[in-house]
């Protein structure tokens, strides 16, 4: 009765999303608006060098991160400057935003997510704000690498392209 006189009985609840068949090929998007680039462009050689994983890096015009692919949170870091997603098909992507920014111990990042959350690509991440990280890091550059290699067939780039965030496809990545 008291849970239903305040509203207590009302929880909110989690859009669920529905998971597309494990097909092989995933079809990443941009996790942000903002220009497309080689690993390579990555100021930072773990990045660069691809000591971390294979993919892309988006030089973000604003500050929100969504979902590239439909997943499953696997790891939102406690600083949320970073997340991982295991893909229906079961590629393990992270999205790094900014270089040096886990320093910033989470300040003027925001997450909309939590670990064990099913997302759809499009779906709100984390928000950051781009001018406190350029202030306080060393850029807001955003690396989308395949951290499971091991597990990739093909990996198909599109990069060197001005990108919409949740629609414009940077990469597709075939399992083994």
């Amino acid at each position: 009765m008291l849970k239903k006189l305040f509203g207590l009985d009302k929880k909110e609840k989690k859009q669920e999303v529905e998971m597309p068949e494990a097909d092989g090929k995933d079809v990443f998007h941009s996790p942000a608006n903002g220009e497309v680039v080689a690993l390579s462009e990555v100021p930072d050689p773990t990045f660069a060098e691809k000591m971390m994983g294979d993919g892309v890096a988006v030089k973000p015009s604003d500050g929100t991160i969504v979902a590239p692919v439909h997943g499953e949170i696997m790891q939102l870091f406690p600083t949320k400057h970073a997340v991982g997603i295991k893909t229906v098909n079961g590629m393990e992507v992270l999205i790094h935003i900014g270089i040096e920014t886990v320093n910033m111990q989470g300040e003027g990042f925001k997450a909309f997510v939590e670990q064990g959350d099913k997302v759809a690509v499009g779906d709100k991440l984390i928000e950051f704000d781009p001018d406190l990280v350029n202030e306080k890091a060393e850029s807001t550059i955003t690396p989308v690498i395949i951290t499971n290699g091991d597990a990739v067939a093909s990996m198909d780039k599109q990069e060197n392209q001005t990108a919409t965030a949740g629609e414009t496809v940077i990469m597709t990545v075939t399992s083994k």
